[in-house]
């Protein structure tokens, strides 16, 4: 009896300095809603583009902004929409949103992020535009895997997908767009799906 004692302790013991190291209150469902996201975008900007007069997309031209503005509430909706779903998730189980630990999640999410975006700005300045959809899966995936660390450690699988998806959207930039949708959309949403059957639903 005081083995089994002892062995239920050391669980619970082992299963709080889990809950104080990593934060475990992102949601899967805010994962499915971003890849609906991505898709939806995707598709408007493909429309886009499709039916223009030139037919092909263009730095210069009034069509990219439209599809930097689309990528770019894309990124807003998915932002916001995680933040809700997770803040609710986490008052749902009694844990603080903002503490020690969604810090350094925080911050080791956002500096390869932030990195990859700026040179990813530099490249196209220098118009070397071709390899854009890959280098967002790469810098995206490496993210994802530096944050695992502070998260649950499953999100880093998501982090090898996206940078395997990059690395093939760099050595065939032209099928760059459809490997950016499977990215950031087929996979979010199948990658949603299985963390919300594995941890919301609990």
């Amino acid at each position: 009896m005081e083995s089994k004692d002892y062995l239920k302790d050391l669980s619970e013991i082992k299963d709080l300095m889990n809950k104080s190291s990593r934060f475990i209150s992102l949601s899967g469902l805010s994962g499915i809603l971003a890849g609906v996201y991505a898709i939806i975008g995707a598709t408007i900007a493909y429309w886009l583009v499709t039916t223009s007069q030139r037919g092909y997309l263009i730095l210069d031209g009034k069509i990219f902004r439209i599809c930097v503005f689309i990528l770019l509430m894309v990124a807003l909706f998915s932002i916001v929409t995680a933040i809700i779903l997770t803040t609710r998730k986490a008052k749902k189980n009694g844990v603080k949103i903002w503490d020690a630990t969604s810090k350094r999640l925080v911050v080791n999410f956002l500096i390869p992020l932030v990195v990859g975006g700026l040179y990813i700005l530099i490249i196209l300045g220098q118009e070397k535009y071709g390899q854009t959809g890959g280098l967002m899966l790469i810098f995206y995936g490496l993210a994802l895997v530096n944050a695992s660390k502070y998260s649950i450690g499953d999100i880093r699988y998501l982090g090898y997908i996206e940078i395997v998806l990059g690395l093939l959207g760099a050595l065939y930039p032209g099928y760059g767009f459809w490997i950016w949708v499977l990215g950031f959309g087929v996979m979010h949403i199948v990658y949603g799906t299985w963390m919300h059957f594995k941890y919301d639903r609990h």
